[in-house]
């Protein structure tokens, strides 16, 4: 018999009864939203989609096909490049790029679409200071368009690519020296190392990194909507807002969640079983000394996204934001930065418990129902919030109506809306959201964590939530505050379901920048906007700080 079929059999029973329950009323949760956008795709008319067929539904599909390509392969390069530059070797300026090329992940996407449109627009600084010099009239000159495909993956990719970037050296800073040394005994050059040695071992927290990038790009709809460029995503709140037909949006939102379930698939079957663990380091890691040339092209590699995706768009917002009058010490100001920052705390802490109970159930009792979880909890982050919303809202505004007309015919008694009316079925549309990034996270670490840790703690007598607090939380401390800072700063700046979903009177500072903008006050947007990334930094730079000391 082998050894991995007695150490899977010795972890049976490590689950409690109260385990089951939990991941079973999360699967349960996030089954719910979907199945009720199945219901309406199934038994609504499909006049309006016949009429998109003709007309615009293969320009959706076009269109968001090369923006996912592009933004995938852009945010791979940029991410795994720079995580294995500012891990694996020395160059100047190399400390503070490391903490830096995470910053662009406090960024919500379309707010970079206003700055740089802002800037880079036929009447912006850029295109009207090119007249001015140069005398030329407005046909006298080609300049890229930045409201179109290539604008809108520049956006995407700026504000992306930290997902590969922290996954990946948290993978790079897990990872012992001696295979990476034995390589180079060997002969291999330090970039033919990196390529057999180190991408490999890394290559489940990259290939995690890059599924979250692909389906925060598939469900955008700020920066494509503004851009004008037409994706699913459009199409699926035009159908539902404009055209009014939440049959057809229903019906556009299952082609995202069947392609979000070919890139789950797919990514699944081209890593098949591989695995690796190298739980300790064997010997200290020493930086690779770059000459004078390679540390020039090194720190510009490194040195763009931060300009490009961090000093522009705050330099732009910063000057827009001076002439406007919000003031930041109002009450009001300070309501908004604490429902934005309690609904991301409350959030991103639950929304990595789940994760953690779904992986740790199939990695101890792998099962096509474990599985299936898993796969229920990845596919939400490929549809857009506000389908998920309204996917909620029915069912519980349903069970909300029919409770409290019992009760008042039964007991004269009123209950009002005890589920719509809370935010916590908001934070339960955040959690089926964005699932999928601390599901990413927590297996990019989880696969350097060998299965005969697990035996042992069975061994030892422990049962899941003793082996989860006692030997896997240690282990992996940085991947789970990995997936917890995703969750805090995406929550930040969500705006589709908290449009929809949030109680009256109480407004985040996305709803607040979403409203000033809408009403072409982008000046007063700039704000909100540079509040939602001033408190996004605060995480980012503590776990960046947490993955350099634990990788020293």
């Amino acid at each position: 018999m082998s050894i991995q079929v007695l150490q899977r059999r010795s972890l049976r029973g490590l689950a409690t009864p109260a385990i089951y329950g939990l991941v079973g009323f999360v699967t349960a949760l996030c089954i719910l939203p979907h199945l009720g956008v199945l219901a309406a795709a199934l038994t609504g008319s499909i006049d309006t989609l016949q009429h998109l067929a003709g007309t615009v539904l293969a320009r959706y599909t076009y269109t968001t096909f090369a923006l996912l390509i592009i933004v995938m392969t852009c945010s791979a390069v940029i991410g795994t490049g720079a995580a294995w530059l500012v891990t694996m070797t020395e160059f100047r300026g190399r400390r503070w790029l490391e903490i830096a090329l995470a910053i662009p992940l406090a960024f919500p996407a379309y707010v970079l679409a206003y700055g740089y449109t802002h800037v880079l627009d036929h009447p912006g600084v850029v295109q009207s200071t090119l007249r001015d010099v140069m005398g030329w009239g407005p046909r006298d000159y080609w300049f890229p368009e930045i409201r179109s495909l290539g604008g809108a993956a520049a956006m995407l990719t700026l504000v992306l690519y930290p997902y590969v970037y922290l996954l990946a050296r948290a993978a790079f800073t897990a990872q012992g020296a001696t295979a990476f040394l034995a390589a180079r005994v060997l002969g291999k050059s330090p970039f033919r190392a990196f390529l057999t040695v180190s991408l490999p071992m890394a290559r489940p927290a990259i290939a995690s990194g890059v599924m979250l990038v692909a389906m925060e790009t598939i469900a955008d709809f700020g920066t494509v909507a503004y851009f004008g460029v037409q994706t699913f995503a459009v199409g699926i709140y035009t159908s539902w807002f404009t055209m009014a037909d939440r049959a057809a949006a229903a019906q556009l939102a299952l082609g995202l969640l069947a392609f979000a379930l070919l890139l789950a698939f797919l990514e699944r079957a081209s890593r098949g079983d591989a695995a690796y663990t190298d739980g300790r380091k064997k010997a200290p890691m020493q930086r690779i000394r770059l000459n004078r040339r390679k540390q020039i092209g090194a720190f510009v590699f490194c040195f763009l996204p931060v300009a490009l995706g961090v000093l522009v768009p705050v330099i732009t917002l910063g000057i827009m934001a001076l002439g406007s009058e919000q003031n930041l010490l109002s009450p009001r100001y300070l309501g908004f930065i604490r429902n934005s920052v309690t609904l991301a705390g409350i959030a991103a802490v639950l929304t990595v418990l789940a994760a953690l109970m779904l992986g740790t159930l199939h990695r101890v009792q792998a099962t096509r129902l474990t599985a299936f979880s898993l796969y229920m909890g990845r596919i939400g982050y490929a549809v857009p919030g506000g389908v998920i919303a309204v996917g909620l809202l029915v069912p519980f505004a349903l069970f909300d109506n029919t409770l409290d007309a019992w009760m008042r015919a039964n007991f004269n008694i009123s209950t009002g809306l005890l589920f719509t009316g809370s935010i916590w079925l908001l934070i339960s549309a955040y959690m089926i959201r964005f699932l999928a990034a601390a599901i990413g996270a927590y297996e990019g670490g989880i696969a350097s964590v060998g299965p005969n840790m697990d035996a042992a703690a069975r061994t030892l007598g422990q049962d899941m939530p003793g082996m989860v607090r006692r030997v896997h939380m240690p282990m992996l401390r940085t991947s789970l505050l990995t997936a917890g800072l995703i969750v805090f700063v995406d929550v930040m700046k969500e705006l589709p379901a908290t449009l929809i979903m949030r109680p009256f009177n109480y407004d985040t500072l996305a709803v607040q920048a979403h409203r000033l903008a809408s009403d072409e006050r982008l000046s007063g947007a700039a704000v909100p906007s540079l509040v939602i990334a001033a408190i996004g930094l605060i995480p980012v730079i503590l776990l960046c700080r947490r993955i350099g000391r634990e990788g020293q």
